[in-house]
């Protein structure tokens, strides 16, 4: 059983189609991995916020939120390199 639970906003799904069909699978697997280790040895902590982080997915990248308290691992984006940190 999963030790953290994994919520995506709206946004994700909207983000889920813009991707090649061909990396859709390599994504969601590298989201799954999250639950069982929330913070994995690859990803990095987003300056400025408490609880963002981001993981690669080849050229594209995971941002989250990790909330201790509550267990729960809300998924914000998933963009391409290039244009990720644009929103934040």
């Amino acid at each position: 059983m999963a030790a953290y639970s994994v919520v995506f906003r709206k946004s994700v799904e909207k983000d889920l189609k813009k991707l090649p069909e061909e990396r859709i699978p390599q994504i969601l697997e590298k989201i799954a991995e999250l639950a069982d280790t929330p913070i994995p040895h690859d990803a990095k902590k987003l300056t400025g916020s408490e609880h963002l982080y981001r993981i690669r997915a080849g050229d594209y990248r995971i941002v989250y939120e990790v909330l201790h308290e509550t267990k729960c691992i809300t998924i914000f984006y998933i963009r391409h390199r290039r244009s990720v940190y644009r929103e934040l």
